[in-house]
This record gives structure tokens, sequence and C-alpha cells, in this order.
């Protein structure tokens, strides 16, 4: 088995990132000065990311609409964005630290500004702090009314190969 591991990382210039970063702001409803920080772009697992001061803050997934940059978990702890988020209880935490989907009855509070198909980060009810991201199957207010069924389709979580990527 081979080790995953980050590949073609290269320093790049604020200004060749300038659109991307734009972007990894907006899908959070953030303005991000990163003109400052040690800047790279590098390539894990099939999808590209955005690396500021060695650490991997967004990562670009494929999305109905094209290609969108959203904020990694170590993105979301680093920015704090209030908006694009599902809040579960402490009863859906073993299965998304597992990689599952998350399920509407686990979901407590929305963003109510979700769509179906936006880019989520999935965090805990109590505490706040962020446990997967994801892809909204369903729209904010449908996931706080539904009580069965898939809400969120996860693609990184606490643990998983990005979480634990070493830079």
């Amino acid at each position: 088995m081979s080790e995953k591991r980050l590949r073609r990382r290269t320093p790049v210039r604020f200004k060749q990132v300038r659109e991307d970063i734009r972007q990894l702001g907006e899908s959070v409803g953030l303005e991000l000065d990163l003109a400052e920080s040690f800047l790279e772009r590098g390539h894990f697992e099939g999808r590209d990311l955005i690396l500021v001061d060695r650490v991997p803050l967004g990562m670009q997934v494929e999305t109905e609409g094209g290609d969108s940059w959203f904020p990694t978990l170590r993105g979301i702890i680093a920015w704090q964005p209030e908006r694009c988020w599902a809040a579960v209880d402490h009863g859906a935490i073993p299965f998304l630290m597992n990689g599952a989907d998350c399920m509407a009855a686990g979901v407590q509070l929305a963003d109510p500004s979700l769509k179906a198909g936006d880019l989520v980060w999935i965090r805990d009810e109590e505490h706040g702090k962020p446990l997967a991201t994801g892809v909204a199957l369903v729209s904010g207010d449908e996931m706080m009314e539904m009580t069965n069924g898939k809400a969120v389709s996860t693609l990184h979580w606490v643990g998983d190969e990005l979480w634990d990527l070493e830079t």
C-alpha cells in the first residue's frame, strides 16, 4: 500500500491565487486577507489544495455548478465562518468521525440560507467545533424539519487522510 502524501507542492504568489482565495472567502461569507502569508498550491488524493503558512486551509471541490473552493476543517477552525453550517447532536458525532454521511435525524440547527447542492460544514451543536464538510442534499430549513434520510453527503471529516496530512 502506497503512502498518501501531498504532491505537486509549489509556492505561489498572492496574485496567482487571488481569484481562488476570493472564491474561498465568498463560500463562507468571509473577507480573507492572505497577501502577507506564505502561500502554496498542492494536490492530495485527487483534490487541489491551498496551503497557508504550510497548513492546508482550502480545498477545491467538484459541485454541480463546477469546481468550487471551500475551507478544509483546519480552515474553518482558523477563520471561524458564521455561514454554511449545520449543527448536529452528540449522537451523530461517532458516525461522522467514521466518514458517514450526515443523517437528517442528527441535524438540530442549520443555516437557513443553505440550499441543496451548497457546500456545508457540520459542527457540534454543544461546542460549535467543526466535525466534517460536505454537500447539502436538501435546504437548511428542510434539514431541520426532516426526521429521516440523508441531509449532507460527507467529503472531509476529522480523522480522515486530509485531516491527518503532515505538511
